[in-house]
């Protein structure tokens, strides 16, 4: 329809007590902040991604979370997640 625009895309953070201390967990929240930030203009135009950080997720390096989260990525854009 005319005058219609797309949603912006969207993510969410999911990071339980299992990562970690509150500062083990904002630690990663934030992390997996600035990777998705950076990835966005991958994903259709009004998704809505929600990332979920596993109990390892504490101990990973910037570089691993990086890792993780583009195979995630690329699986969710081959279809192969729901």
């Amino acid at each position: 329809m005319p005058g219609e625009s797309t949603p912006p895309t969207r993510a969410g953070f999911v990071v339980s007590k299992a990562v970690g201390v509150a500062v083990v967990r904002n630690k990663v929240k934030r992390r997996l902040r600035h990777l998705v930030r950076e990835r966005l203009s991958e994903l259709p135009p009004g998704s809505l991604v929600v990332v979920r950080a596993l109990p390892g997720a504490g101990d990973a390096d910037h570089a691993q979370l990086a890792r993780d989260l583009d195979a995630a990525l690329k699986r969710l854009l081959s279809g192969g997640a729901r």
